[in-house]
């Protein structure tokens, strides 16, 4: 709004309007840099200019399509909206496998990261918490070092991700849910409440909604874990505990209202085969750039995973993904080593494949012929 008032503009104006007056008092004046009414008015123009920017930087900040985050966050704040997880984000829970019974408490390493054993699920089978917030404790797994000596420990594994942690909420994604938010109200128990107390549970990234499913008061929720994946059975019993208690369904104990009986479960995976034909780069192999390809799959993949709760889907959630042969042969025809691809094929098939509305797709073999 201010981009105009630059410093070499307020100054010119100055020094105009003290030409003016001085002209109106029968004077001239000289305005030419070095003289003495451009040194008494260029620190004024430059303190000026400099505070044109920051009235600007205010304007920015009063409306939350272009407010900041601390700024959004204070704005989200008078709605009862907070960023969810809230900074720095929540700790990934890990099953690990040990040689024997641990203490409940004790400490392991895995390379930079700590855990923390805090539940027993069965023999020589514990629950661990990383003691660092965020997406860094679901990337790594193999032998644990422990920090504290334990008599008779032979060995101890860091293997499945039970609830993975997350990152803060990104700026962005917690700007479209406080918009959301003013165009559909959460209210007793209704499609939105479900998504925003749903989405609230640690671990959660996507997440459909169905209605009567199995008759009138019946509702089932499908769910992505945050890294969009199928969920472990873990998370899935957590969400349903938070939601509805199998043990008293119906009965209001939990989130969902009274009345409402929910089933928590989770997405399923469909898994593509991809055959295709590929021209390679001179120098370039199959077996060289099958690292590549899959990794271009899996990204795609993914994007199609953060994509499966769209908004559309809140009016038919039976809206389902596609994976699309256009899109496998862009992905690898952009990576090195690739010259040209032609023939692919989806499942055996030489056409898109439309998924079922709960299912998201995993890669499977790839071959080229």
């Amino acid at each position: 709004m201010f981009e105009d008032l630059t410093y070499d503009v307020i100054l010119r104006r100055m020094l105009d309007r003290a030409e003016f007056i001085a002209n109106n008092q029968g004077f001239t004046i000289d305005k030419r840099t070095g003289s003495m009414i451009y040194f008494a008015l260029a620190p004024a123009a430059l303190e000026l200019s400099l505070a044109y920017i920051e009235l600007n930087e205010v304007l920015n900040e009063s409306f939350a399509d272009t407010q900041s985050r601390d700024f959004l966050i204070r704005r989200a704040a008078e709605r009862g909206i907070t960023p969810e997880p809230p900074d720095p984000g929540t700790m990934a829970i890990r099953q690990g496998e040990f040689s024997m019974d641990v203490p409940i408490g004790s400490r392991f390493s895995l390379n930079r990261l700590n855990y923390v054993v805090t539940e027993q699920i069965s023999t020589g089978i514990f629950k661990l918490q990383c003691e660092t917030p965020g997406i860094a404790g679901n990337q790594e797994s193999g032998a644990l070092v422990p920090i504290d000596y334990i008599d008779g420990l032979e060995w101890a594994r860091l293997t499945d991700i039970l609830i993975p942690g997350e990152d803060g909420e990104p700026t962005e994604r917690f700007r479209q849910r406080y918009f959301d938010s003013l165009n559909s109200q959460a209210f007793g128990g209704n499609i939105r409440d479900y998504i925003d107390k749903t989405t609230k549970i640690q671990g959660v990234g996507g997440l459909k909604v169905y209605r009567a499913w199995d008759g009138g008061g019946t509702v089932k929720l499908v769910i992505l874990d945050s890294q969009f994946k199928v969920p472990s059975s873990t998370l899935i019993d957590e969400v349903q505990s938070e939601i509805d208690p199998e043990v008293n369904q119906g009965d209001g104990m939990g989130i969902a209202p009274i009345g409402h009986i929910v089933t928590v479960v989770g997405a399923s995976e469909t898994q593509i085969d991809i055959t295709t034909q590929l021209t390679f780069a001179s120098g370039w192999d199959f077996a060289q750039c099958l690292p590549f390809i899959e990794q271009a799959i899996d990204d795609y993949f993914t994007e199609l995973a953060e994509s499966w709760d769209r908004s559309d889907w809140i009016n038919d959630p039976t809206i389902s993904l596609v994976v699309r042969i256009s899109q496998i042969e862009t992905r690898i025809l952009s990576l090195i080593g690739i010259l040209d691809i032609q023939n692919t094929l989806i499942n055996g098939l030489p056409q898109n494949i439309q998924l079922g509305p709960d299912n998201i797709p995993v890669r499977g073999n790839i071959t080229n012929v």
